[in-house]
């Protein structure tokens, strides 16, 4: 059976395509061109256009001799068509069914020794759109109806399509129309004319070129991107605060499951949502990492990220006080210690003197100054938060002196005078002991209080009774004579009181007198010295060479 091709159609196809190229190719100036989102491809191409088959094959022809066997060659195909349709799954793989006529008549010697080929066949397509060109290919498999090379009818058989070609992307319908540049395309087609008379088979090796108009049907708009955004609250805290992290996914498809993962020091969680546990972790910046997926096959994925600080504690403070902060030896302060804890952290107090004792428990404590100098003493005052971290503040005490009575007032030496010039008078006051005297005189008279000690002595030889003296003498006692005869000039002649002056027999060996003023309230204290009795009677003093009786 013989089929006839409408030229027509190619003619049309070939022309169209022609016009397309001629439009965009040959202006000087070409019109700017709208942009084309590629991502919007097309879900649908339909192809039909003029297609070329050069089909390489022979196949051993029994002749109505039945004896007769000849080599009968297929000759090239110069007109045929092709049309295609494709189905897109996404932007770059579709499934395509393809149909192939190239038919020649007996009446067209130009177009083979009587070859007909129809095929049709369906596959996979793979493309590479671009706001331009598309290149793509093919593979494919079906069936081809195949005619004979001299006289066998058409007969079906397996066909195998491979090859590829390249589109290009006109504005021209809104960007629905394109060209196909060419499609060059590698068959294989086999066909069992059978046994006899123009029997045979064919084994065919064919090259096919085509070329023509391209439909854009419909598009494929991929899903928008899923967005996943994440924060932390709060977003800073001390060791052991919790924080909380909020994942916000956006774009997900409804369809699917999302699945949440989380991960970070210390973060534990599920879903939206995570937490993290800051017990065990050092001061510092941390990010808690999230992401979210379609699922539960494999999907649309996006990733966030959060922060949050990890401070470290501050240390306490603490303020010390004492009451009273003066005391006696031996009285005891309340000491009282205020500590803060800036994050309320457990507290524990101690204490230290730098003297004498502190004692107490939490935040009062008592000094005892037992054993502690006067003086002042610093009382240090220490806190200890459950951290190790500790503060110090101090406060001081003031321990006054023990109470001294003042030492009594004590005896003082005056001038002294002598009694050695006078040989025969040897316990008169003479001249030269009235300076002396004068000024012990006006001693008295500033001060009216005190008193004056007067002290005689004598020497070891007067002291002895001299070895001519009478049978029941009344020895002589210079020593007290010579005190007596002292305050009488006082008394006498410098107007003193004579209660205010004592006299005294003193122990020293010399002829001599020692004045001492006692002030007031003290006690005379003269070693070995013992006060002369009233028996001493005072001599008067008179000039140089007049006798005392």
């Amino acid at each position: 059976m013989k089929f006839h091709v409408s030229k027509s159609v190619v003619l049309a196809c070939v022309a169209a395509a022609s016009m397309v190229s001629v439009n965009t190719y040959a202006q000087d100036k070409p019109a700017p061109k709208v942009p084309v989102d590629t991502s919007n491809a097309s879900r649908w191409d339909i192809f039909i256009g003029y297609s070329y088959l050069a089909p390489h094959g022979t196949v051993n022809v029994l002749q109505p001799d039945r004896v007769t066997i000849l080599p009968v060659d297929y000759k090239a195909v110069n007109w045929g068509e092709a049309a295609s349709g494709t189905y897109y799954f996404n932007k770059y793989v579709g499934a395509q069914v393809e149909g192939g006529f190239h038919l020649c008549g007996e009446t067209e010697p130009d177009c083979g020794n009587n070859d007909s080929f129809i095929t049709a066949t369906g596959g996979l397509v793979f493309r590479y759109p671009t706001a331009d060109i598309t290149p793509f290919a093919h593979a494919l498999a079906g069936a081809a109806k195949v005619g004979g090379p001299e006289h066998e009818p058409m007969t079906w058989g397996p066909d195998i399509t491979v090859g590829g070609g390249m589109d290009y992307n006109t504005p021209l319908l809104n960007h629905k129309l394109a060209i196909r540049l060419f499609q060059a395309d590698y068959e294989y087609m086999h066909a069992n004319f059978g046994p006899g008379v123009y029997g045979g088979r064919a084994n065919i090796n064919a090259a096919r070129l085509s070329a023509g108009l391209v439909f854009h049907i419909g598009t494929i708009i991929p899903p928008p991107p899923v967005t996943f955004a994440c924060s932390a609250n709060p977003t800073s805290v001390f060791p052991g605060d919790p924080v909380t992290v909020t994942g916000t996914a956006d774009m997900l498809n409804p369809k699917m499951k999302a699945v949440y993962n989380w991960s970070g020091n210390g973060v534990t969680g599920s879903g939206t949502t995570a937490t993290v546990a800051t017990a065990g972790l050092a001061p510092g910046s941390y990010t808690v990492k999230g992401n979210v997926t379609e699922g539960p096959k494999p999907g649309q994925s996006a990733d966030c990220s959060a922060t949050f600080t990890v401070k470290a504690f501050e240390p306490p403070t603490v303020s010390c006080s004492a009451n009273p902060s003066t005391i006696k030896p031996g009285d005891t302060s309340a000491i009282t210690a205020t500590g803060v804890s800036p994050q309320n952290r457990p507290l524990t107090y101690s204490y230290a003197a730098s003297a004498g004792t502190v004692s107490g428990s939490g935040n009062s404590g008592t000094f005892s100054s037992a054993g502690a100098p006067a003086g002042s003493v610093t009382v240090t005052c220490t806190v200890t938060d459950d951290k190790g971290q500790t503060a110090s503040g101090t406060t001081s005490v003031t321990i006054e002196a023990p109470y001294v009575a003042p030492a009594p007032p004590s005896q003082s030496a005056l001038c002294s005078i002598t009694f050695e010039k006078d040989k025969k008078r040897p316990t008169r006051v003479d001249n030269e002991a009235k300076a002396c005297l004068d000024d012990i005189a006006l001693t008295l008279q500033s001060k009216s209080d005190a008193t004056v000690a007067i002290v005689g002595s004598s020497t070891a030889a007067e002291k002895a009774p001299p070895a001519h003296a009478k049978k029941n003498a009344t020895p002589v006692d210079f020593a007290a004579q010579r005190a007596v005869n002292t305050k009488d000039y006082l008394v006498t002649e410098k107007g003193i009181d004579a209660s205010r002056i004592s006299v005294y027999e003193g122990t020293d060996d010399g002829q001599k007198v020692e004045n001492y003023l006692v002030p007031s309230g003290a006690t005379f204290n003269a070693s070995g010295a013992t006060p002369v009795t009233g028996d001493v009677k005072a001599q008067p003093r008179k000039p140089l060479g007049t006798k005392h009786k």
